[in-house]
């Protein structure tokens, strides 16, 4: 049974509530929720001094740049400094930059690696139990856990995320009547037909691209959809004796490859960048896009209100559960900031404050997390911020959110994943050879830290 594409999808705010992640009692605007009484040396209390809060973030996440101009209308004496660099730069910089004596207050940190272990960060355990973030979902906050062995997914918080992420795909519709395609694909043979249907027709089926990795996304999406998800999280998270080397990625590195065989991907794909990726694919490029919620904004600007759809990666089964990257746009306190209360101060404010979640919402797309309790941001109806949205109340709702696979070790990116991939793709590594260099990096990565 196939899903019929639409215009827009309808977007129901209880049904939301009811599944998705989102954030803590509702506050007016210049005030948060009430926190409970400090634990051990912090203080929960609003700044008063006049502050400025360092920032160090990733090129093309505006989101904290809107934050902090609003958190700063509320708070004048605070003011923010907002630094970006590129998600790789970023990779190899941030250990440098935490042990710097003019570390940034928050950081966006994505891998924690050994920061932790080297005493890096700041433990964020006492603001967990001073804000009373046990009211958020113990999923949401599960990746930024990590045990002083080094697993992921449990013992002390460390990162914070800022805006709570679905990948799906995205749909051309102009490009899918062309070719003859009314329905969203409800499996990945349907899936495969559509794209068999487009090379047919002359249309590149997919849009993406190598030159960086994001690539990935197209991988991982159909690794997810075989075989034990728990499996793969335990990999990600680094569990001892969690293997890449298991079926479910066999069937999906082989399909990845498979697809690049048949012309699905671009014959440069190698050559393609994110941004080239995106670019593209707004400019008619492309009938797919494996992406996230982040670009519901940009595809709907180049393509038109109900010029896109965005859809979740279909089960391998008719009726399968939903099974999709999603996580936290992850944030980290070094140790050695200097406003650390206050820091943390904002984080809260982000999770807590109606007009903070609101931004997070427009802006990113994304559930802004917290407490399910909390009402959800207003949305266009039809619009792709209320699919994505509704993505994510449907992946919650089958307990289907994992990592990014990228986020396994500290080096696996730009050290395994994206040069592996690209002679996966060029049919120069076989899917079996692919898991198994993947494995070795891992294993070396994590005996490193």
């Amino acid at each position: 049974m196939r899903t019929r594409v639409r215009a827009g999808r309808a977007f129901a705010a209880s049904a939301i509530a009811a599944a998705t992640l989102v954030a803590v009692a509702g506050c007016a605007p210049g005030s948060t929720t009430a926190a409970p009484a400090p634990a051990g040396d912090i203080s929960t209390e609003a700044p008063t001094e006049e502050i400025t809060i360092k920032i160090q973030d990733e090129t093309g996440f505006p989101v904290t740049d809107a934050l902090s101009e609003e958190f700063t209308k509320q708070y004048p004496n605070v003011k923010f400094e907002v630094v970006r660099d590129s998600f790789q730069n970023l990779l190899a910089n941030t250990p440098r930059l935490l042990a710097s004596a003019d570390a940034p207050d928050l950081i966006r940190q994505s891998t924690i690696g050994t920061t932790v272990k080297d005493g890096l960060l700041t433990n964020l355990d006492p603001y967990f139990d001073a804000y009373g973030w046990d009211k958020f979902s113990a999923g949401q906050l599960a990746g930024g856990r990590i045990t002083e062995d080094g697993v992921r997914g449990e013992g002390s918080l460390y990162q914070f995320g800022i805006g709570f992420s679905v990948t799906g795909i995205y749909m051309n519709k102009a490009i899918a009547e062309q070719v003859g395609i009314t329905e969203v694909p409800a499996t990945i043979d349907e899936l495969e037909a559509d794209l068999k249907k487009a090379k047919d027709a002359g249309v590149l089926p997919i849009q993406t691209g190598m030159q960086d990795g994001v690539g990935t996304f197209v991988l991982q999406a159909l690794i997810n959809q075989y075989g034990d998800k728990q499996e793969f999280v335990d990999w990600m998270f680094n569990k001892p004796g969690a293997t890449i080397e298991t079926d479910a990625a066999l069937e999906g590195a082989t399909k990845f490859q498979d697809w690049a065989k048949a012309g699905y991907l671009p014959s440069d794909v190698n050559a393609i960048n994110y941004t080239t990726m995106v670019s593209n694919f707004t400019s008619g490029q492309g009938l797919f896009m494996w992406d996230g919620n982040w670009d519901a904004g940009n595809v709907e600007t180049a393509l038109g209100k109900g010029g896109a759809e965005f859809f979740l990666m279909p089960p391998a089964s008719d009726g399968g559960k939903y099974v999709a990257m999603g996580a936290g746009n992850t944030f980290t306190i070094p140790a050695k900031s200097k406003n650390a209360d206050a820091t943390a101060f904002f984080l809260n404010w982000i999770a807590t404050n109606d007009k903070a979640r609101q931004i997070v919402v427009d802006v990113t797309g994304a559930s802004p997390g917290g407490d399910p309790a909390q009402a959800v941001p207003t949305v266009e109806e039809g619009s792709l911020v209320a699919q994505a949205l509704d993505n994510a109340a449907k992946v919650a709702a089958d307990d289907g959110f994992t990592d990014f696979m990228a986020n396994s070790t500290a080096g696996i990116y730009q050290g395994s994943l994206q040069p592996n991939e690209q002679l996966l793709l060029t049919d120069k590594l076989s899917p079996a050879d692919f898991l198994k260099a993947t494995q070795e990096f891992y294993e070396k990565d994590l005996a490193s830290q």
